[in-house]
């Protein structure tokens, strides 16, 4: 191939199924056998093409669009360093990743913003119109932000989802991320509740996230923490309601806390049948709260000292319960809106099972 072959021919410019066929990466072009003079020259003002970023070119001189943007930042982040000649790294290399596209993304992962966007997030602006792209590398990448792309260093826990043929971190690391640059609270408390609302993540997953990026040190970021367990929780209790209601189980007491008689407090939970010794607690994440009495150690312990349980630790709350005779039941606010009725089957299980064990130690059950 000579200098003035166009690069129009398939041959040049190969298209692999997933990729945006107009962009490019130097390595590509120079295994075509263009030098980086004659690339230069097809990016000059008045030339054929234009240069997006460092290494990452587009075979035109029209607009660029947001799926466009987001394949040039996976191709640039997705670089190897070529170092030195001869290095170990070697020469600049494009394949084909798990996601189909033309060039490998050397583990990046679109973030932020544009995260936010590919996973439908109303409070994102639309792919097309995206101006710029954040991309989260391994720490040890040495790459600078260039351009509409931001280098966000970190490690990522989990496989990238693949949302629209692009690699991008889950919703809540991309929520975590785009809070992390906002100081308007009321910014935060949307962004947050659109996660929540529209299931784009668990509340509790999101505030997990939040944590480890600490930021619920953030006055904004705590109060609209707050809110959004408080929403979530509210609606966990709704559907649990109805759940009673609807599959025709035994109305019980509602949001009681356990004690043994002259006792301490053992515990809250959102439902409880007395005769049956049956409990419910609703699986959902809550703000942090002060420690309550420590437990006293159970009837019939023969005498031997018993160590006292975390009352902050649900599991803790349902071993110390269950060794009183009393059944806990944990039920998520997920599955009590996808699998509702066999939600309630195990309830159902577990008051009829009552009547076949030996009765439970006597607790009494006050209003929450």
């Amino acid at each position: 191939m000579n200098h003035d072959t166009s690069l129009s021919s398939p041959r040049v410019l190969p298209r692999t199924p997933g990729a945006e066929p107009r962009i490019v990466t130097g390595a590509q072009l120079r295994r075509e056998g263009l030098t980086a003079a004659r690339v230069s020259e097809r990016c000059a003002p008045r030339g054929p093409w234009q240069q997006l970023l460092p290494g990452v070119y587009l075979l035109d001189t029209g607009p660029v669009g947001g799926r466009e943007r987001l394949r040039a930042a996976l191709l640039y982040a997705g670089r190897p360093a070529t170092g030195r000649r001869g290095s170990q790294n070697g020469p600049e290399r494009a394949g084909t990743d798990r996601t189909g596209t033309d060039a490998g993304t050397g583990g990046a992962a679109v973030t932020g913003v544009a995260a936010l966007a590919l996973h439908g997030f109303a409070a994102a602006p639309a792919v097309p119109v995206l101006s710029h792209v954040d991309v989260l590398v391994p720490r040890t990448r040495r790459l600078r932000s260039a351009g509409f792309v931001r280098v966000v260093r970190a490690a990522l826990s989990e496989e990238p989802a693949v949302v629209d043929g692009f690699p991008v971190v889950p919703a809540e690391r991309a929520v975590a991320d785009v809070v992390a640059g906002l100081d308007d609270p009321a910014a935060v408390r949307l962004l947050l509740a659109e996660a929540a609302r529209d299931g784009h993540c668990e509340p509790a997953v999101l505030v997990a996230e939040l944590s480890a990026a600490k930021l619920l040190g953030r006055p904004a970021v705590a109060r609209a923490v707050e809110l959004l367990l408080a929403e979530g929780r509210s609606l966990a209790e709704e559907r649990l309601y109805a759940l009673v209601r609807v599959h025709g189980l035994p109305e019980p007491v509602w949001n009681v806390d356990l004690r043994l008689p002259g006792g301490p407090h053992l515990g809250s939970v959102d439902a409880y049948w007395p005769e049956e010794a049956v409990a419910v607690e609703l699986d959902t994440a809550r703000a942090p709260r002060c420690a309550a009495t420590p437990w006293p150690a159970p009837r019939g312990s023969r005498g031997r000292a018993q160590p006292e349980p975390e009352p902050v630790a649900h599991a803790v709350l349902r071993e110390y319960l269950e060794r009183l005779g009393v059944t806990v039941v944990r039920l998520s606010a997920e599955a009590l809106c996808e699998a509702a009725e066999r939600q309630a089957g195990v309830v159902r299980t577990a008051l009829c099972a009552a009547r076949d064990r030996r009765p439970a130690a006597y607790v009494t059950a006050l209003p929450r």
